[in-house]
């Protein structure tokens, strides 16, 4: 086997190179968000997510591909995407508060943008502030963007936030981190 410690970005990388064979990735977090450990049950404790991987335990995921690169955990277009570009830039914040910072920041200069997702030959178009192919259910340091994603039930869960008022969108990132969002007017989601 092989063992990683780092962030998401890395872990993604290097178990999208290793997903088609069957030597099992080893996790140890080590970065900020470190949330498909998170997922994965792995601690953020550098000792104890050694123990684990020392143990064994072992568990197939699923992989997906977007613009040709394979992803293990979420997928973003949109303000997401801006946010967490802007979240890797920044190096004067420490820990999870870079992602509210990218987030406010973000927000701040944010226009709608237009989206078109095609699933099983339906198209659906809308408007707003992004579009996530969620593989597991946490991204940005521990928000529940897509609460009932499975790591390993072969499918995506989409979701996606459509047109709606910046003071409401920044009032319901709060729903984001429990998972409370999903439901709202504002909230698409589906399965493909």
């Amino acid at each position: 086997g092989r063992v990683v410690m780092s962030g998401d970005g890395l872990v993604g990388a290097v178990g999208g190179a290793m997903a088609s064979s069957d030597t099992p990735l080893g996790i140890v977090p080590g970065g900020r968000g470190n949330d498909l450990a998170r997922v994965l049950g792995i601690p953020d404790d550098p000792e104890s997510a050694i123990n684990v991987v020392l143990a064994g335990h072992s568990r197939r995921i699923d992989v997906g591909e977007a613009n040709g690169k394979r992803f293990l955990g979420i997928v973003s277009v949109g303000f997401d995407s801006e946010c967490n570009r802007l979240a890797n830039e920044t190096h004067f914040i420490r820990g999870n508060l870079v992602y509210a910072y990218s987030m406010v920041r973000t927000l701040i200069g944010w226009r709608s943008a237009r989206f078109t997702i095609v699933t099983g030959g339906e198209r659906k178009r809308l408007t707003g502030y992004f579009v996530d192919v969620a593989n597991n259910s946490v991204y940005g340091g521990g928000m529940y963007i897509a609460p009932n994603a499975e790591i390993d039930d072969g499918q995506f869960d989409v979701v996606a936030i459509t047109e709606v008022g910046k003071l409401r969108f920044l009032r319901g990132l709060r729903e984001v981190l429990k998972g409370a969002h999903i439901g709202k007017e504002e909230v698409t989601t589906f399965r493909a």
